[in-house]
């Protein structure tokens, strides 16, 4: 499938024209690479785990449900692991450099009941999945029991999904690592940056983290930083060692959530260090043709960001 023009010219101009077609263009180009990983697994003989990485606004959580329902639909069983819930509890965080708790860290994860989960599930044996109480800061006493047949397969979802220490102790042959990230950026027709691959992703997060977690702009804002340094230690090294690269960029998404983050940013009390980001993100998403979120289908993975029924009143 051709790439549709990664500038703002063209995205307007289908926006005021054909919306419904630009959304369609995103979508399927998105489907088309989730069916290519579908058709990667199915064509491997054995249990399976495809382990999911990306940086944040990516859109992991939503990717590998996706993944697990095609999965489903052929007849196999499949589910979801977020290694969110192998967190340590929160007074075993390991430190950082600073002395603090370093949240970003694998070290964080509880790794020797992981690694024995994983075991477990490929060896076709029960394993007993853990959930993490992130309001109280430790494991839930609750857990899950999941077991795989010769053909199944289960998705691991996070940050460390590629990390050595959490897949070094996999057989090669039966694990498939995807790195998934919003890898196109958005220019004007003279080659100017209109907004970065990682700004992109700040604008879902603004959206995500207002409507799951009730953060005010300023605080995502506040973390931004820190969540790329995070990336950047411990995701980006091994980004290589993917067996997949997939693209989550809907070049028509700033259409879609202009509105309500110019609104959300507009409303927001922020300190001095956060004004300059969000004044350019105002100004870049001033320049979109507004596209209702309507349009969006209740499947896509915008949906992670934009809620089911979209921001506004």
């Amino acid at each position: 499938m051709p790439q549709f023009p990664n500038t703002l010219e063209s995205i307007n101009r289908m926006a005021r024209t054909a919306p419904q077609e630009l959304v369609r263009l995103g979508e399927a180009r998105f489907e088309q690479a989730l069916d290519e990983v579908v058709a990667r697994v199915t064509e491997d003989r054995g249990r399976e785990i495809v382990m999911l990485a990306g940086p944040s606004g990516s859109g992991k959580t939503t990717a590998a449900r996706k993944l697990a329902g095609r999965f489903r639909a052929l007849g196999m069983q499949s589910d979801v692991l977020s290694l969110d819930d192998f967190y340590l509890d929160r007074d075993a965080i390991p430190c950082g450099a600073n002395g603090k708790p370093d949240y970003e860290s694998v070290h964080a994860l509880d790794l020797p009941l992981l690694q024995a989960a994983l075991s477990d599930l490929l060896a076709g044996r029960k394993a007993e999945i853990p959930a993490f109480d992130f309001t109280a800061g430790h494991r839930s006493a609750a857990t899950r029991t999941l077991q795989l047949g010769e053909q199944d397969a289960v998705i691991v979802e996070g940050l460390h999904a590629l990390n050595p220490l959490v897949t070094a102790f996999l057989p090669h042959e039966n694990v498939l690592k995807l790195y998934l990230r919003v890898a196109r950026r958005i220019c004007k027709a003279d080659g100017t940056v209109l907004l970065r691959r990682r700004e992109l992703r700040l604008i879902r997060r603004l959206l995500r983290d207002r409507r799951d977690r009730a953060s005010s702009a300023a605080h995502t804002l506040s973390l931004w930083d820190n969540v790329l340094l995070g990336e950047q230690n411990y995701l980006l090294p091994f980004r290589a060692g993917a067996d997949l690269d997939l693209d989550s960029t809907f070049l028509y998404e700033p259409c879609v959530f202009a509105a309500d983050v110019l609104d959300f940013l507009a409303e927001a009390d922020l300190p001095d260090e956060a004004r300059e980001t969000a004044g350019h993100l105002s100004d870049a998403l001033r320049c979109f043709v507004h596209i209702e979120p309507a349009c969006v289908p209740e499947s896509s993975l915008l949906r992670e960001f934009l809620g089911r029924d979209g921001l506004r009143d």
